[in-house]
């Protein structure tokens, strides 16, 4: 069994207790463990109040939190609760050594209402309230906040407003808890609380691409809390990955003075009645009416990568000196900036090869003996052993990307970038590639109309991710997550009217004089038939 002066700042002690409990015993106890990169932030808010003596942790679990803490302050108490007998024994032996740490084996909505503190740090139980024994707690909750509660909430709820009651003058408290009370009808009730408290100072949504949670949460927010009197404004900060956190750890340091004043809000502008979303990212897609995952028909994946582009990308002169044939050349678009328009046809693609442009990729299928030399040559430069190769088998085979009908771009400044591959080829990373599940080959004509619009690229604003000087970024699962109007709600009069619109504007396109005003057409169309 690990002890405190081992492995503090990891998630070994975690890890190991996973192993050996089994999955039903800790969905029983709602027993989902924190990264310690992500209770090292917090801590590091709690730590923050220079009169910090005590410390609260409600679920206590096997004291990741507490770690954290004696690792930046070693002379301060902490209490915790727990309710699961088998967690608490091994908590003991870990903290077995420090005379700082005193867990109980209650449940923290039962006990310790009269105790105030200064630090309270806390990752929940995430249970929905009617599978929680204890009922009665409500009346408990409303009796000492006088705030009125209901039935239709989620325990980590409670818990953290029987916290928010429990912060002493200057105490600071640190949630880890579901984003979805942010954007859900019971999560109002909560959001009143808090504004009507002031104690709320920054909510953190994390946004990352992996789940680095323990089989539980996919999305999940940190909540600041100060009861200080020193700021009348709440601070929202999205979190893409670890790395976010660095800028994150400056506006703690840099507290009550935030860093970023555009993504605060003052307690008098939240309103507890809508989504909070809308102070941390903008929803164009609340705008209109029949939307439907954009999955309902297409996937989106990112385009070939092949690990070493200068070796597997070929131009005509480049296979003419290798003596590579056609037979092991793939058809592909390697630049973005090789696609002018919003159409590439099988004439791009001969007037590019004519201009010696890479646009192709090297096929090594049962190689002739040309293609072996090259290989060697990739081998003698050490090409098999990078990241991407190494992993292959054979090295230099190419990853299973069929030829997408669309294309879209990854990097723009201007809105989503869609071009429709007439020619049938493939494409590298610097496109993401579009399947087409569900419409025949005729609806993706009206399907590609439709992600020409402004309307489309409106609705895939919502899940934009935003780099300096106005570039953004789409990764293939932020457009899968997007939505997408239900075009199966398009009258056949409409519809018949975007094709009609939409077959001019491809020929405006091909003759060379792209006229926006049919694309201008198709999007009035959709505003009219869905807002």
């Amino acid at each position: 069994m690990f002890t405190i002066n081992k492995h503090i700042t990891t998630n070994d002690i975690e890890n190991e207790y996973s192993k050996l409990t089994s999955i039903e015993h800790r969905k029983k106890y709602a027993q989902f463990f924190t990264p310690f990169s992500i209770a090292d932030l917090m801590s590091k808010w709690i730590i923050g109040n220079k009169e910090l003596e005590t410390v609260l942790d409600p679920a206590f679990g096997l004291g990741i939190f507490s770690r954290s803490l004696l690792n930046l302050n070693e002379n301060i108490n902490i209490k915790g609760f727990e309710i699961d007998e088998n967690i608490f024994s091994k908590a003991q032996c870990i903290f077995k050594d420090n005379n700082n740490v005193s867990i109980q084996l209650q449940d923290y909505m039962y006990n310790d209402w009269d105790n105030k503190y200064d630090g309270i740090i806390c990752n929940p139980p995430y249970f929905k309230f009617h599978d929680y024994d204890n009922k009665n707690i409500l009346k408990e909750i409303e009796y000492r906040t006088t705030f009125k509660l209901n039935g239709f909430t989620n325990l980590y709820t409670l818990f953290l407003l029987k916290s928010i009651y429990q912060l002493d003058n200057e105490g600071r408290a640190a949630y880890l808890i579901p984003s979805e009370f942010l954007n859900s009808d019971y999560g109002k009730l909560v959001k009143s609380y808090l504004i009507k408290s002031k104690t709320l100072r920054h909510i953190i949504v994390i946004n990352f691409e992996e789940n680095i949670f323990d089989d539980a949460l996919t999305t999940a927010s940190i909540l600041l809390c100060a009861n200080d009197n020193k700021s009348d404004s709440v601070q929202f900060s999205n979190v893409n990955n670890l790395n976010d956190f660095n800028a994150i750890e400056k506006i703690i340091e840099n507290y009550p003075s935030y860093l970023t004043k555009d993504q605060t809000v003052e307690f008098k502008n939240l309103n507890p009645d809508i989504k909070w979303r809308t102070y941390y990212q903008q929803q164009n897609a609340l705008k209109y009416k029949n939307l439907v995952p954009f999955t309902y028909y297409c996937k989106v994946v990112r385009g070939i990568a092949t690990g070493a582009n200068e070796y597997f990308v070929f131009n005509p002169s480049k296979a003419k000196k290798h003596s590579i044939t056609n037979d092991y050349l793939l058809p592909c678009i390697c630049k973005a900036n090789d696609v002018k328009e919003s159409f590439f046809t099988k004439k791009d693609f001969d007037e590019l090869r004519e201009n010696d442009k890479s646009i192709y990729l090297l096929n090594a299928i049962n190689p002739d003996e040309n293609v072996k030399k090259y290989l060697i040559e990739g081998e003698k430069q050490e090409v098999n052993t990078k990241f991407l190769t190494s992993s292959r088998t054979p090295w230099y085979s190419l990853e299973n990307r069929p030829p997408s009908p669309i294309w879209v771009s990854v990097f723009n400044r201007n809105g989503l970038r869609f071009i429709r591959n007439e020619a049938g080829i493939s494409n590298l990373t610097t496109f993401h590639c579009i399947y087409i599940n569900k419409f025949s080959i005729s609806k993706t004509d009206l399907l590609f109309a439709y992600l020409l619009t402004d309307v489309s690229r409106e609705i895939f604003e919502d899940n934009r991710r935003e780099y300096g000087n106005g570039l953004q970024k789409f990764e293939p699962n932020d457009i899968n997550n997007s939505k997408i109007l239900n075009l199966e709600c398009l009258s056949s009069e409409s519809e018949e009217k975007v094709l009609e619109y939409y077959y001019l504007y491809r020929q405006s396109v091909l003759n060379g004089s792209p006229d926006e005003n049919f694309v201008n057409e198709i999007n009035q169309i959709f505003i009219e038939n869905y807002t």
